[in-house]
C-alpha cells in the first residue's frame, strides 16, 4: 500500500476580478499550503475503484461513491490511461469539510499523485495539473503546494518563495458555507476592502511575516460574515490572544490566526475551545 498526505490550504489573499465567459470567476489569490492534513493509502486490485472513509474528530458523512472526489479522480486517470487494473482507496479524514480549506482538492490531487506512481505512467507536474483542473479549481494548487498566486479561475499558478514558517491556528465553527452561495452573495453587491496583492508579493519575496500578516484580504470575509458573525468573534479572540493576524479562508468559514511561537499558538487553541465548544480548533503551521 502506498501511503500519501493531502495537506490543507489557507488563502493569503482572495480577490474577486469578475466573471468569466464560462460562468467561473476571474480571481487573484496567494494561497498557502499547511501541515494540516488527511491521509490516504492506496494499493492496486484487480478491477474497478473501492473507497472507504474514516473522520476523524467531526461531525458529517462524505460519500464514498462516484460523487466523491477522490473517486473522480481515480476514474479519470483510469479513462485517460485505459487502466484495466482497479484501485483500492482508503481516505483518514481530519481537514474539516465545507471549510475553505480545500479538503476535497487535496485528496483528489493526492490520488492523482497515487496513481501516476502506483501504475507507473510518468506523467508531469503540468500534466497532472491539467487532469486536476478538470475536476476542481484548487486542485493544481493542491499538487504544487508551496506558497502560489493563482490566477485564472484558481488553476493557473505562479511559485513564490516559501512563506515565512509560522504556526497557524485553524476554528471552524458549526456551520456550513456553500461556496457558490458566497460567490453569488459578492456579486449582489460588495464594497468593501480588496487585498493588495502586489504588496504582498513583495513582503513574500522579502520575507517578511510581518508585513505579510498586515496585508491579509479576503473579499469573501465581509459576505459570509454578516450570515455567521461568530467569524468576527473568533478573530477578536484570536487578535487578543496573540496572533500576528487573523482572517477567514476561501469561503469560510474556517477562521486562521498566524503566531510566531508554537507555545503560543497552543494557548490561544486552548482558548478557542472553551469560548466554543462545538469549534473545531487545529494547530498547524505553514510550508515550503
Amino acid at each position: 500500500m502506498l501511503t500519501l498526505s493531502a495537506n490543507a490550504k489557507i488563502n493569503l489573499t482572495l480577490d474577486i476580478l469578475g466573471t468569466r465567459e464560462d460562468g467561473y470567476h476571474e480571481v487573484a489569490m496567494i494561497m498557502q499550503e499547511i501541515s494540516l492534513h488527511d491521509t490516504l493509502s492506496m494499493g492496486k486490485i484487480n478491477q474497478g475503484i473501492s473507497l472507504t472513509i474514516v473522520i476523524e474528530g467531526q461531525q458529517g458523512t462524505l460519500q464514498a461513491d462516484e460523487s466523491n472526489l477522490c473517486w473522480k479522480a481515480a476514474a479519470l486517470v483510469q479513462k485517460e490511461y485505459n487502466l484495466q487494473e482497479g484501485v483500492e482507496i482508503h481516505l483518514t479524514k481530519r481537514i474539516p469539510m465545507a471549510a475553505g480549506l480545500a479538503g476535497g482538492s487535496a485528496d483528489a490531487a493526492a490520488v492523482l499523485k497515487g496513481m501516476n506512481y502506483l501504475f507507473r505512467l510518468g506523467m508531469t507536474e503540468a500534466r497532472l495539473c491539467e487532469l486536476g483542473a478538470r475536476l476542481g479549481s484548487d486542485i493544481p494548487f493542491c499538487i504544487m503546494g508551496g506558497t502560489m498566486l493563482a490566477t485564472g479561475r484558481g488553476e493557473i499558478l505562479t511559485r513564490l518563495p516559501s512563506f515565512p514558517r509560522l504556526s497557524v491556528v485553524l476554528a471552524k465553527p458549526p456551520v456550513d458555507v456553500s461556496t457558490a452561495w458566497a460567490y453569488k452573495t459578492y456579486d449582489a453587491g460588495y464594497d468593501g476592502p480588496h487585498p493588495d496583492n502586489e504588496a504582498m508579493l513583495e513582503a513574500i519575496h522579502g520575507g517578511d511575516a510581518h508585513k505579510a500578516a498586515g496585508l491579509l484580504c479576503n473579499v469573501l470575509e465581509g459576505v459570509t460574515e454578516t450570515e455567521h458573525p461568530v467569524i468576527a468573534d473568533y478573530k477578536r479572540l484570536m487578535m487578543e490572544h496573540g496572533a500576528m493576524a487573523s482572517m477567514m479562508s476561501g469561503s469560510g468559514p474556517t477562521v486562521f490566526g498566524l503566531v510566531r511561537e508554537k507555545q503560543q499558538a497552543w494557548h490561544l487553541a486552548d482558548t478557542l475551545k472553551k469560548y466554543d465548544g462545538e469549534a473545531g480548533v487545529f494547530v498547524a503551521e505553514t510550508l515550503g
